[in-house]
């Protein structure tokens, strides 16, 4: 925590073991495969992409729910929202050829006040060994939080280099890019990533995991692919929360019901009481 605030990134290293990132690589081959390269030159064309991987493997959700990470992201997070959700689970495979990326801050996908909020934490997860040659994550060390409002890049970016099973964390604020591959290996990885529970995410999360498809998850998470509101009433099915529709069987007719922060629920009950007054 203490480098992740300060610099803005940190790697969490071995986190899970490399036989278990192999076997999640080897159920996502086919999908590496058939997917075509992206279009468009801040995706890359020379990269692939795809998300929706908790319904791809069922390694992904180690990742997705390793407790040392989501203790960190809630922590970070929390000062700004009620809870977090998942904003993405996305492999990507960056090919030889590959242009270094737009050094860019995923803060950006947002058009809320920046400096002050953080709305998101990525984490960079290899599939395939980083190495300065193979495109490994640039980092721009320190250039978070109110940093990101200058028009200048300062300071010398850090090439991580890392291993499977190693984690990549770096703030939604931090200004980061994929590098160069010169090699002659495609540099595989998944990246997970968590915003504030009241942001749109960039993942529509009901779409790439609908109802019955999140109904085999657990409770713990379905809540964080976005079936549970955030107070007040965000994210409601029918005024109430969405894990409703989770249910073996979805009540026809359903009654509306709070669901307000505590200084809110006090203000209304302090109306409602004035006025019977």
């Amino acid at each position: 925590m203490a480098q992740l605030m300060k610099q803005g990134w940190c790697v969490m290293r071995q986190l899970i073991p490399a036989e278990m990132m192999e076997e999640l690589a080897a159920d996502l081959r086919r999908r590496f495969d058939a997917t075509p390269f992206c279009t468009g030159d801040f995706y890359g064309a020379h990269t692939k992409r795809f998300g929706s991987l908790l319904k791809r493997s069922p390694h992904a959700e180690m990742l997705v729910r390793c407790p040392e990470i989501v203790a960190t992201v809630e922590q970070v997070l929390e000062p700004w929202c009620d809870t977090v959700q998942l904003n993405l689970a996305q492999a990507i495979a960056i090919h030889p050829g590959a242009p270094v990326q737009f050094p860019h801050r995923d803060q950006d996908m947002w058009q809320g006040v920046k400096g002050e909020v953080e709305y998101l934490v990525n984490v960079m997860w290899p599939l395939t060994a980083f190495t300065e040659e193979n495109g490994a994550t640039i980092i721009y060390p320190a250039s978070h939080g109110a940093e990101a409002l200058r028009e200048e890049v300062t300071g010398t970016p850090v090439i991580v280099v890392c291993d499977p099973g190693d984690a990549i964390l770096f703030l939604g604020s931090t200004l980061h890019g994929a590098g160069t591959n010169r090699s002659s290996t495609v540099r595989e990885a998944i990246l997970v990533s968590y915003c504030l529970g009241w942001l749109k995410p960039y993942e529509n999360q009901w779409l790439a995991y609908p109802p019955e498809i999140a109904r085999t998850f657990d409770p713990e998470l379905a809540a964080l692919v976005g079936y549970r509101q955030h107070r007040p009433n965000l994210g409601n099915y029918e005024g109430v929360c969405p894990s409703v529709l989770l249910q073996d069987k979805v009540p026809e007719h359903i009654g509306a019901i709070d669901a307000l922060s505590p200084d809110q629920r006090e203000a209304v009950a302090q109306h409602r009481s004035d006025q019977e007054v």
